[in-house]
């Protein structure tokens, strides 16, 4: 597999405060790598570093197969656009002023591509408006517009959705993915949303506590996300005294509710049920949803 970032041992201190801890990860080439973490847990840190914003304690990365430490590292820097925390654009100028202030930012020496990239992200009929009287979801849009500049190959996204209603969200959804699919660029999107991100990402890297406790793919991800049977009895004592003569894999939750990772013969667990004067209240259905593995993932790594 070929990779457009490679992460080795990433760490950033500040004084007492470290803020990566050792941190690994690879970003495949043509991934939507969802970077999965709460707020707090060093996602932005980790960006500021492969941007160049920030230079790290120990450690290394590998950008388009230049080290950090490579003098030429911003020729590799040249192939990335980033989104860092808020859109980097100017309030008093329209979309199309925006794009070729950029332009003439990195020095290209003409405006060749500018309309395709407003039409990209669906600001070709803002006109003479400004982008302080935007939506919010324009504001990222146009964000990204910006970070188009110049074609990169590899495009930087940190919290795109946050704060975003409902329709911006949908927007801004369809713009990653029509990027990665009919662009073929590489993305790494950091959220917390996580429901949101499972609907983009093909690739995930989970962090805690400044370090990746996981990497998968999505097709890993939706295997381990195991579907789940919720049953609610009278007495899970006796649910699980039948469950483990059954030698099925299953959660109690509270005194009432369980959850059963395997297909089971429902008519014999209700017999068995029977005969210990347990009644089945309600079965139901589960997904496994991707906030709940994190947490799950999260949980183990502090038990480690």
């Amino acid at each position: 597999m070929e990779y457009v970032l490679c992460v080795n041992a990433l760490s950033k201190n500040y004084r007492h405060f470290k803020a990566l801890n050792g941190l690994s990860m690879k970003v495949p080439k043509g991934s939507i790598y969802g970077f999965v973490g709460r707020n707090g847990a060093g996602k932005t840190t980790l960006i500021r570093m492969i941007c160049g914003l920030q230079e790290p304690t120990a450690g290394e990365y590998v950008l388009y197969g230049r080290k950090n430490t490579d003098k030429d590292i911003a020729k590799s820097r040249r192939r990335m656009g980033a989104v860092v925390e808020t859109p980097s654009v100017y309030l008093d100028m329209t979309a199309r002023d925006n794009l070729m202030q950029q332009y003439k930012i990195l020095g290209l020496p003409s405006y060749d591509g500018l309309d395709e990239i407003l039409k990209l992200v669906g600001l070709e009929h803002t006109g003479k408006k400004k982008a302080k009287n935007f939506s919010l979801g324009m504001r990222q849009r146009l964000g990204i517009a910006v970070a188009l500049v110049g074609t990169p190959d590899f495009l930087v996204l940190d919290e795109p959705i946050n704060g975003l209603d409902p329709q911006g969200i949908v927007e801004m959804r369809e713009l990653i993915l029509r990027l990665n699919r009919e662009q073929q660029i590489t993305v790494l999107i950091s959220s917390h949303i996580l429901d949101e991100l499972s609907r983009l990402a093909t690739y995930y890297g989970f962090i805690n506590n400044g370090h990746i406790i996981k990497e998968m793919s999505a097709e890993e991800l939706e295997a381990a996300c195991r579907k789940c049977t919720r049953i609610e009895v009278s007495d899970t004592k006796a649910l699980a005294r039948a469950l483990d003569n059954m030698k099925a894999d299953y959660k109690v939750l509270t005194g009432t509710q369980a959850e059963i990772y395997e297909k089971l013969n429902i008519t014999k667990l209700v017999a068995a049920l029977s005969k210990e004067n347990c009644e089945v209240l309600s079965l139901q259905e589960r997904d496994e949803s991707l906030e709940s593995y994190y947490m799950n993932l999260v949980g183990g790594a502090r038990h480690e």
